[in-house]
């Protein structure tokens, strides 16, 4: 007896063991939309005396990186994308303002001799300077004696004994600028503007104190250590103290994206991604028991071991899981069903061919045969996750993570852990004896009465062609007809959610913002509230926003807010197009590699018309095309071309069986032959999808809704766009028909032999 099954499950063993370890000792890393908070993305800009490479961002990032230490947030989270980007993440911050004023400020600090208290018509030296000092009063300034970049330490303090309070403590690398700078304040008299410093921090004086009256005249404060102080708050000379420290940016920055996602909000998608979890896991094992009996209850099992392996996958790779991730990863479930209908309707196809030979060896050629179609549907699943992953930006990128993850769950568990049960299920007596209770010695009531009927499906294909190249059409129209609405992420702008206390009357609160200053913001209701769309605007514009609004409708909670720099709108629709051009190009180029060009190009063809139908219909539904939108066109992509590989998988086997067979035939019976596991694969996915759209609110139910049209045209494509069109082309082709497969021998009831 062959050691395959043997090593086959303990390496099953040795996975969910692993995996339960890891799921039991670790916890996931939650993206900000899931647990509250902001992400800042910032800008390096190019400065007279440096360039913006990525060395200065490094630079940057390191400064902002001790500022946000400063800050004592929790688990921060910088990091540098690209050359000159820096995301930051502050979890539980839920004010971006503070938090942006004060890591993202340019900082510049320099100490100035103050020269004299200048009239309306003095005009400045080259190199001095004309400033207000903190009580509004204009100093004429001279060059800066030194920079920020002496100091080596701040610290805030306070001295109750003082009337000022609370004062900064500096601390220099090298005092001696700051000797001669005050030794030379010390010379003037008591009370003359010249014995006095001006700290000047972004061209504004925090600060120009006199030198005491113990400095001595050109002696200066010695000893490397001095104290600025202003009338501060506390707030003010921690963050003085906190900017001080952090240095001066090497360039200068500028806020290109913001997002902030309130803890509730997260937490609601969470429980509402459970629920579509749990809602859609039983709904499909139910009909996996009654499509595939006792087979089908251990695929069952098995996807819940799939579930157990994405999410320990998803821990051990320290992936950050995002709303989009969640909902990728509660879909990735549905699409594991895929592979064990593909395995469970060919080893009924075997078994119906060969009864005599008993269920064992139908199962185990039911995983060879399906072997090439998985494998496929796998990688062209993979290159739609890579490409989101590379293409896309912020929490639209865990989604590609997650769906890649799942994908490669989704084989362990089909052609790992559910060959193991179904092929010790199968070997017992009570269950070959039976083989109708498998699940497995029948083709199902659907296959039997497409195969009664054996309709040619092709004699009408350029029908087909026709009917499909007019809802493409249709669903294109909208784009003239209704325009498509995109999102804040691909135009700019700032975008807001808010949930009201009580219900607000969108005119009123639309007349509010608009009375506020901000007559052209889209103002609409949401399920939780009002959503306010603007231009680009500042925080504190957005706080004027949010108090207009709890003017009219009572006491607001912030759910989410966003806000995407014009030219970040613009690369971001960019890499929008470029992925979905690279993602068909991709498609085509590999399945050109593995089937034949007009395969291929067929495929591609009908991807397009799946692509052009969801763009549309959300044009004429009056959606919007976001981020997530581009991760749901995407995936249906993916989901799509796995469908028309199974088919085209099944015209090859045919094709290459019978070569002088008319193709048109051939295809139309392949196409008939797969119908059975496209219904089921069909439904497994949109049980998910339905209970996603239902129960996801505003953030997921766009997002389903997108896949929901996607699944069902992506269905219909494959026999009414795909499969016609690859006879269309084979018409005009000269290529042979592909080799028939060469047949291994087959495994014998009990297990001797070879192990396919």
């Amino acid at each position: 007896m062959s050691r395959a099954p043997v090593v086959r499950a303990l390496a099953a063993l040795a996975v969910i063991a692993t995996s339960l370890v890891l799921a039991l000792t670790m916890s996931p890393r939650l993206g900000l939309d899931l647990r509250g908070g902001t992400q800042l993305v910032f800008e390096t800009r190019d400065s007279p005396t440096t360039k913006a490479d990525a060395e200065a961002t490094d630079r940057a990032l390191e400064v902002l990186r001790r500022r946000t230490d400063a800050l004592g947030v929790a688990e921060p989270t910088l990091a540098r994308s690209g050359e000159r980007r820096i995301i930051v993440e502050l979890p539980g911050v839920l004010d971006p303002r503070k938090a942006a004023e004060t890591i993202g400020t340019t900082a510049q600090l320099a100490f100035h001799p103050v020269l004299d208290y200048p009239d309306d018509s003095a005009k400045p030296k080259e190199g001095e300077r004309i400033l207000p000092d903190e009580d509004g009063h204009k100093l004429l300034l001279g060059p800066a004696g030194l920079t920020g970049a002496a100091v080596g330490d701040a610290r805030a303090g306070i001295d109750p004994e003082r009337a000022s309070g609370w004062f900064v403590s500096l601390d220099f690398r090298d005092n001696r600028p700051w000797e001669k700078l005050t030794g030379q304040a010390a010379c003037a008299p008591a009370g003359d503007p010249k014995r006095r410093i001006a700290i000047v921090l972004d061209d504004e004086v925090i600060s120009s104190p006199q030198v005491i009256n113990s400095v001595p005249c050109n002696v200066g404060i010695t000893g490397g250590k001095t104290e600025i102080s202003g009338s501060f708050t506390t707030e003010e000379a921690q963050n003085l103290a906190m900017l001080v420290k952090g240095g001066a940016l090497p360039v200068p920055v500028e806020i290109v994206e913001q997002r902030t996602v309130g803890p509730t909000l997260g937490a609601a998608a969470i429980e509402a991604s459970a629920k579509a979890a749990i809602i859609g896991v039983a709904l499909t094992a139910i009909f996996l028991v009654l499509a595939y009996r006792l087979v089908g209850l251990l695929a069952t099992i098995a996807l819940g071991c799939y579930a157990l392996i994405s999410y320990a996958a998803l821990v051990a790779v320290g992936a950050t899981l995002t709303l989009p991730g969640l909902a990728g990863f509660v879909l990735a479930i549905g699409m594991a069903v895929d592979a064990n209908v593909l395995v469970f309707e060919r080893a009924r196809e075997e078994y119906t061919e060969a009864p005599d030979k008993g269920l064992r060896p139908a199962l185990l050629k039911g995983f060879h045969h399906a072997w090439s179609a998985i494998a496929d549907s796998s990688i062209t699943t993979l290159l739609a996750a890579g490409l989101l992953f590379f293409l896309a930006s912020g929490p639209v990128r865990g989604f590609g993570v997650t769906l890649s993850l799942g994908v490669l769950a989704s084989l362990v568990s089909a052609m790992l852990i559910t060959r193991v049960l179904a092929q010790w299920a199968v070997g017992r007596r009570a269950v070959g004896s039976r083989p109708l209770l498998s699940g497995l010695g029948s083709v199902g009531r659907l296959r039997t009465w497409l195969t009664k009927k054996d309709p040619d499906l092709m004699r009408r294909g350029r029908l087909w062609l026709a009917i499909g190249g007019t809802v493409a059409a249709v669903a294109l129209a909208g784009l003239f007809v209704r325009g498509l609405g995109f999102g804040v992420e691909f135009t700019g702008g700032r975008i807001a959610d808010y949930s009201t206390s009580a219900p607000a009357n969108v005119d009123t609160a639309r007349q509010a913002v608009s009375d506020a200053g901000f007559p052209s913001a889209v103002v609409q209701r949401s399920d939780d509230g009002l959503t306010v769309r603007t231009g680009q605007i500042t925080a504190d514009d957005a706080a004027k926003i949010e108090s207009a609004l709890e003017s009219v409708a009572g006491p607001i909670t912030k759910l989410r807010d966003e806000l995407v720099g014009p030219s970040l709108g613009d690369e971001l629709r960019r890499n929008a197009l470029i992925a979905l051009g690279v993602a068909l190009a991709a498609q085509l180029a590999y399945l050109a590699f593995r089937f034949r060009w007009s395969f291929g190009t067929a495929a591609v063809l009908a991807l397009a018309v799946d692509v052009a139908v969801v763009v549309g219909a959300f044009a004429w539904m009056g959606k919007q095309v976001d981020g997530v939108f581009l991760a749901s066109v995407l995936t249906v992509i993916g989901y799509s071309v796995n469908d028309k590989v199974v088919v085209f998988d099944r015209v090859r086997e045919m094709w290459g069986a019978s070569p002088k067979a008319p193709f048109a035939r051939i295809v139309s019976t392949a196409v008939v032959q797969t119908v059975p596991r496209t219904v089921n694969t069909g439904l497994g996915a949109l049980f998910i999808l339905a209970a996603l759209a239902l129960l996801g609110g505003d953030s997921l139910t766009d997002f389903a809704v997108a896949l929901l049209i996607g699944v069902v045209v992506g269905t219909l494509s494959s026999a009414f766009v795909a499969a016609p069109l690859s006879v269309e082309f084979e018409r005009r082709s000269s290529a042979p028909p592909p080799q028939p497969a060469k047949r291994r021998a087959s495994p014998s009831r009990q297990g001797s032999g070879a192990v396919v």
